[in-house]
C-alpha cells in the first residue's frame, strides 16, 4: 500500500539551498517524484553529490502547520529516503500536530479509540 504525502526538500550546500518538492510514502519512506525548482540535476547532477553539499531536510506541511525532519540521500542512486525511526517519529509528530492525537496513545491504543477503550484490535 501506498500513502503518499507531498513534501518539500531542502538540499543544503555551503552557500546555497536547493529547493524541491516530492512525495514522502508513508508506508516505506521513500520519497518519489523528487522535482527540483530552479535547478538543472541533468547537468549539474543530484545536490547532495556535490563537493559542496552539507545535508537534506525535508517539511510536511498541513493547513499552515510544518513537520521538519531529516532526509537521506543514496550517493549511488541519488534516491531520497527517510530512516525507519525518523518516519515513525513523522508519523507521531504528525498525528499530534495535525490531528491532535497524542503519541503515545496512538502507539498504544491504535487509532481508532475511544476514551476508556483499547481501540480495535
Amino acid at each position: 500500500m501506498h500513502l503518499k504525502v507531498p513534501i518539500a526538500i531542502a538540499d543544503e550546500l555551503e552557500d546555497d539551498i536547493v529547493q524541491a518538492t516530492g512525495s514522502l510514502d508513508l508506508a516505506s519512506g521513500e520519497i518519489y517524484d523528487v522535482t527540483y525548482i530552479d535547478y538543472d540535476a541533468k547537468t549539474k547532477g543530484v545536490p547532495a553529490l556535490l563537493p559542496d553539499y552539507t545535508f537534506t531536510s525535508g517539511t510536511l506541511s498541513h493547513a499552515g502547520k510544518d513537520i521538519e525532519f531529516s532526509v537521506q540521500v543514496d550517493s549511488f542512486s541519488g534516491s531520497y529516503s527517510v530512516t525507519a525511526d525518523e518516519l515513525l517519529d513523522i508519523k507521531v509528530r504528525a498525528a499530534k500536530l495535525f490531528a491532535g492525537i497524542e503519541g503515545r496513545d496512538l502507539v498504544n491504543n491504535g487509532p481508532l479509540t475511544t476514551p476508556g477503550s483499547k481501540g480495535l484490535h
